[in-house]
């Protein structure tokens, strides 16, 4: 058999076996990089990429938008773990980056969070409209979409491999890249249309129990739409796209979240402990 066609058979066997289906959602995904290696990748891709930040005194240097950070994300983080119990050990870490020109944020398998201060000079958004923002950042972990992007993008990357490495052995040292080219990638790569719309709907629950009103997922959209019009870097459309219908998917939920919203319920907190990004004496 040629080496094309043998390699296209090996990756077409890794696609049917890394097809899972999601616990939160239903959806069938293509998984091939387990929860566990892509936390432990975050792990030390937000040591990397927060460090520079750190180092330049621009984490986490303004007490008072850190607090109401920190304070809106440890409202939402009791609702995430009741949609996955298991959740209760991922190490939960949020961090503020003094960056007024990207209005961006994100929320790394295991639980590693980052807000950017642009989202603050961009939008001016309320408490309300910040809890949908991390709201839908927890929902993309919650639902393993890291996991998604870095399988895709290793998928991508073994598929070149194998056809170079079968065609010519001095192409080896390429598969040995793999999973280190997925776990950046996996940062960068946009959301997949059906990711969107399960973050958008996990956010909006997860921001209403908290006690956040969830017709501000409408507003905090539109705000966004204004933003990305700017001179600003809107990197949370480069790897959020966001569809025409969107607003009207979320306002229709609306009806069903606003019980939440007005429940009487106890609003519980999970106490986040500040930590050090370095390990001690590095």
């Amino acid at each position: 058999m040629r080496p094309r066609h043998t390699a296209a058979l090996v990756i077409a066997a890794a696609v049917l076996a890394g097809c899972q289906t999601n616990p939160v959602t239903g959806r069938k995904q293509f998984i091939v990089v387990s929860e566990d290696q892509a936390i432990a990748s975050s792990r030390s891709a937000y040591v990397q990429m927060l460090t520079p930040y750190q180092d330049k005194g621009k984490l986490d240097n303004d007490p008072v938008v850190t607090a109401r950070i920190v304070g809106i994300t440890e409202r939402l983080i009791p609702h995430a773990i009741a949609y996955r119990p298991e959740t209760k050990d991922w190490q939960w870490s949020v961090k503020v980056i003094d960056d007024p020109k990207t209005v961006n944020a994100w929320c790394m398998a295991g639980g590693k969070m980052a807000f950017y201060t642009g989202l603050i000079t961009a939008l001016k958004p309320s408490d309300d409209e910040i809890a949908q923002v991390m709201g839908h950042e927890i929902a993309h972990a919650l639902a393993k979409h890291q996991a998604e992007k870095m399988s895709r993008a290793l998928a991508t990357t073994v598929g070149v491999s194998a056809v170079a490495i079968l065609s010519d052995r001095r192409y080896a040292g390429v598969a040995a890249a793999g999973t280190a080219v997925a776990a950046k990638l996996a940062l960068d790569l946009p959301n997949s249309r059906e990711a969107e719309t399960e973050a958008d709907r996990i956010g909006i629950e997860l921001a209403a129990k908290a006690g956040y009103d969830p017709r501000s997922a409408v507003t905090l959209w539109e705000k966004m739409g204004k933003a990305s019009g700017g001179s600003g870097k809107s990197d949370f459309f480069s790897t959020h796209p966001s569809p025409d219908k969107r607003m009207e998917a979320l306002a229709a939920l609306v009806p069903q979240m606003d019980p939440y919203f007005r429940s009487d319920a106890p609003r519980p907190v999970f106490k986040l402990h500040p930590e050090p990004l370095k390990p001690a004496g590095k």
